[in-house]
């Protein structure tokens, strides 16, 4: 460390910054271009141990030189001059580079993939996704398709294009900062205070006891409540004319306070969903 923190020079871009927008969260500025794996650098001269990553969007450490190479190759350029609506006019490398990329270490099971820009926005797609699929397959169990009152009535956020259906999370956990992530996130009130909300329920997350050796009855038994919960939400939630489309999890709440769960919590969860949508 060379100044105090944040330094002066941080102190007066934040100054400046704050003349055109919110600058609360801002922590000092970067000097990315001297940061090095797991050290950051500020415009001070600051260096510092960084266990953020840029939350988490940089694991690989700063100025990787595999990443930096690709960023360089010439090859790449047409694809980060021209920002391809990759929705709807891929380029054409697209479907290998997915292949030979996410396609390549995804899961079993796994075989499609849709990239985003964010984790909010990727939520948020996964949140569409799960509701147009719950109603699709309504629409599959009554033998009828999409009708005019359906197109009208979405434009109008009425029902029954508008379809009341709600998504399951869990206390103190954290999606995303948009819209219908914020619903969905319950870990701390900065976040939602003053902004609408949809009308989804959450559940428990479990709270184990560590060693989780000496601990299995104890937490075998906190699980099975929260998983209780659950159904008794889903339940809820169905009676209010508001069935639950879909569950966000995640697999360690880490804003919310590094809350984990074994693997029968999840396997139950799953159970339970698939339960509810035979």
């Amino acid at each position: 460390m060379k100044t105090s923190f944040p330094g002066p020079k941080s102190l007066e871009l934040i100054a400046a910054m704050d003349q055109i927008q919110e600058t609360r969260t801002v922590h000092m500025f970067v000097d990315y271009e001297k940061s090095r794996g797991n050290y950051i650098v500020d415009v001070d001269g600051n260096r510092l141990l960084d266990v953020c990553g840029q939350i988490a969007s940089n694991p690989l450490g700063y100025n990787h030189p595999d990443i930096v190479a690709t960023l360089a190759d010439s090859a790449h350029l047409h694809l980060l001059a021209n920002r391809p609506a990759l929705g709807c006019a891929p380029p054409a490398e697209f479907v290998n580079l997915l292949k030979s990329s996410l396609l390549s270490i995804s899961p079993s099971g796994l075989n499609q993939v849709m990239t985003m820009m964010c984790g909010s926005c990727a939520n948020e797609n996964s949140y569409k996704a799960a509701f147009m699929h719950y109603r699709r397959l309504q629409r599959e169990q009554l033998g009828i398709k999409e009708t005019i009152e359906d197109v009208e009535t979405c434009m109008m956020n009425q029902v029954p294009g508008s379809p009341q259906l709600s998504l399951l999370s869990f206390q103190k956990g954290f999606h995303g900062r948009t819209m219908g992530t914020l619903s969905a996130t319950r870990s701390k009130a900065i976040h939602k205070l003053d902004v609408p909300a949809f009308d989804w329920p959450a559940a428990p997350f479990p709270s184990l006891r560590y060693p989780l050796e000496e601990n299995e009855r104890e937490n075998r038994q906190e699980e099975d409540r929260c998983l209780e919960e659950v159904s008794d939400k889903i339940s809820k939630w169905s009676d209010k004319g508001c069935p639950v489309a879909c569950i966000c999890v995640e697999p360690i709440q880490a804003e919310g306070g590094d809350y984990h769960a074994t693997p029968y919590f999840f396997q139950q969860l799953q159970k339970i969903a698939r339960q509810v949508h035979t």
